[in-house]
C-alpha cells in the first residue's frame, strides 16, 4: 500500500530518512545566506555560485523530505523536479560567471578561503549524514550526488582563493565558478535521465 506521505505509518527507515534530511536542509540554508553575503561583499563568482548551490540543495532536500514516505513514481518526481533545478542553477551560474568576464574585478582571497573552509567543514557534515542512506532509493541517492558535488565545489572554491592571492588576478575565481557552472549542468543532466527512467518504470 502506498503511503499518504502525512508521517502515519512510516517506517523507522523512512524516520531517519526525515531526520537526516532536514538536519542537511538546515545546514544548507544557513550557509546559503552566509555564502550569498560574503560572495556579494567579496565580489567573488565562486563563492556566489557555491551560494547557489546551497540553495539549490536546500531545495532539493526539502523536495526529498516531502517524498520520503511517498511511492516510488513520486520519489522519481521529485529527482526530475530536482534534476530541473541543478539544470536552472547551472545556467544561472553561467551567466552569472560570464558577467564578471566582461566587468572584472579582483574579489577578496581571504573571504574566498575563509568561506570556502567553512563550507566544506558544513558539507562534509551532511555527507557523513548521507552516507549510509545513498543506496536506499533513487530519493535519497540523487540527495547524496547533491552533497558529493558540493565537497567538489568546496575544494574548488578554497583553491580558487589560494590562487587569487597568489595571483591577485579574478581569472582563478572566473574559472572555478564556470567549473561550478558545468558541475551543476553535467549532474542535472544524469539526475534527469534516472529520473525520466524512474517515471516510466513506475508507469
Amino acid at each position: 500500500m502506498t503511503e499518504c506521505g502525512c508521517g502515519h505509518g512510516a517506517t523507522p527507515e523512512a524516520r531517519q530518512q526525515t531526520r537526516v534530511l532536514i538536519a542537511v536542509l538546515l545546514i544548507n540554508a544557513v550557509m546559503f545566506v552566509v555564502e550569498a553575503a560574503a560572495g556579494f561583499a567579496a565580489r567573488s563568482s565562486a563563492l556566489l555560485a557555491d551560494s547557489l548551490d546551497m540553495l539549490g540543495d536546500a531545495l532539493v532536500y526539502g523536495f526529498s523530505l516531502y517524498v520520503v514516505t511517498r511511492s516510488i513514481r513520486w520519489k522519481a518526481a521529485s529527482a526530475l523536479i530536482k534534476g530541473l533545478i541543478q539544470l536552472g542553477f547551472g545556467v544561472g551560474v553561467l551567466a552569472l560567471t560570464l558577467y564578471r568576464v566582461v566587468y572584472p574585478v579582483v574579489p577578496s582571497a581571504a573571504t574566498i578561503t575563509g568561506v570556502g573552509l567553512l563550507a566544506l567543514a558544513a558539507n562534509a557534515a551532511c555527507a557523513v549524514l548521507l552516507l549510509r542512506h545513498r543506496h536506499d532509493d533513487l530519493n535519497m541517492h540523487s540527495v547524496w550526488l547533491c552533497s558529493r558535488n558540493d565537497l567538489m565545489s568546496n575544494l574548488a572554491v578554497i583553491a580558487a582563493g589560494a590562487l587569487v592571492a597568489v595571483t591577485r588576478s579574478q581569472w582563478p575565481d572566473v574559472v572555478v565558478g564556470f567549473a561550478i557552472a558545468l558541475l551543476f549542468l553535467r549532474t542535472s543532466f544524469g539526475v534527469i535521465g534516472r529520473s525520466m527512467a524512474g517515471l516510466r518504470r513506475a508507469v
